[in-house]
């Protein structure tokens, strides 16, 4: 996917003006691109518009204005999109109590080897973002290297429900049926729509 670049920013004060109309919008295209993946791991599959709208927001958030601060946003956030032939997603880690977090997250360390895409015959291990090994975050970032040719072949999965993603690791096993309308959109992402 093409990185967003400064001009397709919009001024702090163009984004309070619009917001308001197009947060749905951008909230709705993260809800059909999401999967919970048991009850304490969710998946946002990024895109364009998912990323163009969360540089915005943070841009919102920390009142930031400065044109190489906006860069410097742009940078990071670009680093989110899926490249060629592959799936990117936000990988959230979320516990009901902060408390039952700073318990349990250190428990998850090793996640990075435990997490695929069970794509019939094929299993598909996520790699994930730079992190110092041992150590565990709520929020990670996460690639599923494909081709943009498995496009198809999962819709077809996802009818047949043999489509999944898996978290296999010691602490915490899950897994989650991938539906034909995702299947749909990450088709879409690897033939780059």
């Amino acid at each position: 996917m093409k990185p967003i670049v400064p001009s397709e920013i919009l001024a702090f004060e163009q984004w309070e003006r619009v917001r308001r109309v197009l947060r749905p919008l951008c909230m709705y295209e993260k809800d059909r691109r999401r999967l919970a993946v048991g009850s304490h791991i969710t998946l946002l599959f990024e895109n364009v518009q998912t990323v163009w709208y969360q540089i915005h927001e943070m841009l919102r958030a920390d009142r930031i204005q400065n044109s190489h601060a906006v860069q410097e946003e742009l940078d990071l956030y670009n680093r989110l999109l899926p490249g060629p032939g592959e799936l990117a997603a936000t990988l959230l880690i979320a516990f009901s109590h902060h408390q039952e977090r700073d318990a349990l997250l250190p428990e998850l360390t090793g996640l990075e080897r435990h997490l695929w895409m069970d794509a019939g015959q094929h299993r598909i291990p996520a790699t994930f973002d730079e992190a110092n090994p041992g150590e565990i975050s709520a929020v990670r970032f996460v690639r599923f290297p494909m081709k943009a040719a498995d496009g198809e072949t999962l819709i077809q999965l996802a009818a047949l429900r043999r489509l999944a993603v898996v978290v296999d690791h010691p602490q915490l096993a899950a897994q989650a049926l991938i539906d034909v309308p995702l299947a749909r959109v990450l088709a879409d992402d690897l033939t780059g729509c």
